[in-house]
């Protein structure tokens, strides 16, 4: 989730319309392929157990470093996994962390799916809690890599890009989930209306969520909760 951009630009090649709308995010969990110089042959088990390990080995160091601290050098040595082998599967450090975030964006675009349509009672925001905990779990497991992301000038307008994607299509979702039930009630939202709040409170979680990850003392529990409680109110003011 693109972090320290306020007042940047949209991407142009993102695609997003003033509409909010994005165009598809990924789907399906992507094999473990490796970076560009394995993408055009199969890997067998030892080949996607060395993938595994460089990947892991990548991600350890990027959140104890910082993306522009980590050389292939650190990479590979607590792999223990020789630079020839490490350059079969990945091009280069960028190439590596490209494969990182392919795992992350999928993950947080599969949020998409589990939106729930948000019903104005107890049971429906029941249902938007367990969904504000399953953003809080998916961002954790790939913190340092959302971190990285949302920093433009370090990982490329491209890749930023992607993200922003995935970003707009949550907000979406979260617009769908909370105004499907108002909607069917005969309760009218603008859809503009609707689609800035989804966006302003997909922000604000993201944020909590950084805060959470970078050993802010916030209680988690009573964040969901309050998370929670704050888009409910938000869409279901009425």
């Amino acid at each position: 989730m693109p972090e320290g951009n306020a007042g940047k630009p949209p991407n142009p090649r993102s695609g997003v319309p003033s509409s909010l709308r994005a165009d598809a995010a990924r789907s399906g969990r992507p094999s473990l392929g490796g970076g560009a110089p394995a993408q055009d042959r199969e890997l067998r088990a030892q080949g996607r157990q060395t993938v595994q390990k460089l990947l892991d080995a990548g991600l350890a160091e990027f959140d104890e470093r910082g993306f522009q601290a980590v050389r292939v050098d650190d990479v590979v040595r607590r792999a223990k996994i020789s630079h020839g082998t490490f350059y079969l599967y990945f091009s280069n450090k960028e190439d590596l962390f490209k494969a990182l975030l392919s795992d992350a964006l999928v993950d947080m675009a599969a949020l998409t799916d589990e939106f729930p349509v948000v019903t104005r009672n107890e049971a429906g925001q029941a249902a938007l809690r367990r969904w504000v905990n399953a953003f809080c779990d998916t961002y954790a497991a790939h913190a340092s890599v959302i971190r990285i992301l949302s920093q433009a000038e370090i990982v490329g307008e491209e890749v930023w890009g992607d993200g922003l994607q995935v970003m707009f299509k949550l907000s979406e979702a979260i617009t769908q989930g909370m105004t499907a039930a108002a909607d069917a009630a005969g309760h009218e939202t603008p859809a503009g209306h609707a689609e800035l709040t989804a966006l302003a409170l997909l922000m604000m979680i993201e944020r909590i969520n950084y805060l959470l990850t970078v050993e802010v003392r916030l209680p988690r529990g009573e964040m969901v909760d309050r998370l929670t409680a704050i888009i409910f109110a938000a869409f279901h003011y009425s």
